[in-house]
């Protein structure tokens, strides 16, 4: 697997388009393309921050649903 596969299954399972999860990363969507295809090397650290945002939103995801349980109805 190269790192455009695997930015193309973060960004699927995350249910994002491509121009989604750009703005989500910060990054223009022609680069995220680039990458996808393999046209560009992405950056490692790139790739663990991506992974890190990724799991920290569903993180607070998680959490925001735990605290909507505690509200009083």
């Amino acid at each position: 697997m190269t790192y455009g596969d695997l930015i193309k299954k973060l960004r699927t399972e995350a249910g994002m388009t491509q121009k989604e999860f750009a703005e989500f990363i910060h990054t223009p969507v022609r680069t995220l393309q680039h990458w996808e295809i393999n046209e560009r090397k992405v950056p490692e650290n790139v790739m663990r921050l991506m992974a890190y945002k990724l799991e920290m939103e569903k993180i607070a995801k998680d959490v925001n649903a735990q605290i909507d349980e505690c509200v009083p109805k």
